[in-house]
């Protein structure tokens, strides 16, 4: 059993950004994989990059530097909001068409979890609730989104990062990461998503990668 603890602060996936001059650093506090998961051949295969937060500008952003680090691995890295148009993007129905209809393969979702109290994370908590299937998470977790905003120094912010296989919606790998004193959410974002993929690499979860 894995447990994460995460510090006060946040959404996105977001919390607050810090100022000060202590870098960034990153750390993944628990993983978790479905049992029986071997190497995953996602190559040539389209693999979307969602990142669910209410800031358009950062969700857009981190979407589009996740897909390139999906895409320079072997699959065809997709940022959502390239895929569902923005008015039906919370709506799990309307956006499963999308995912269905444009053939979807998997999909890489990030959302910054930070709370001010501390939350486990285990199999227990992935392998049941509205975790387990990949359109009740996507449903349930837009009506969870906390704007990212503006914080104090030594904040630590944490991200959940989930990986769907989109055929029968099912999750394959999540993690929990801390990353204390990001300079702003931008760079955050993109920064950290090369640091999410390269943690995928190293657990074989999609071959190539």
């Amino acid at each position: 059993m894995y447990r994460a603890r995460v510090a006060p602060s946040v959404l996105i996936v977001a919390t607050a950004c810090c100022v000060g001059l202590v870098a960034a650093s990153h750390t993944f506090t628990s993983t978790w994989k479905a049992p029986g998961t071997g190497p995953l051949d996602f190559a040539g295969k389209k693999v979307v990059a969602l990142v669910i937060s209410t800031d358009e500008n950062l969700r857009m952003s981190a979407e589009s530097a996740l897909a390139r680090e999906i895409a320079a691995r072997g699959p065809k890295g997709v940022a959502a909001y390239t895929l569902i148009p923005r008015e039906e993007l919370t709506d799990k129905d309307k956006a499963r068409g999308w995912f269905e209809r444009t053939g979807v393969e998997g999909v890489v979702a990030m959302r910054i979890v930070g709370v001010d109290k501390q939350r486990s994370y285990s199999a227990v908590v992935w392998s049941s609730g509205y975790y387990g299937n990949f359109y009740d998470y996507y449903g349930s977790s837009w009506a969870t989104v906390t704007p990212i905003g503006k914080g104090q120094i030594d904040t630590t912010v944490a991200v959940e990062t989930l990986l769907y296989r989109v055929s029968d919606a099912t999750l394959l790998w999540a993690s929990v990461s801390e990353t204390t004193n990001p300079k702003d959410a931008g760079a955050f974002m993109k920064e950290f998503v090369k640091v999410a993929v390269k943690e995928l690499q190293k657990e074989g979860l999609i071959k190539g990668l």
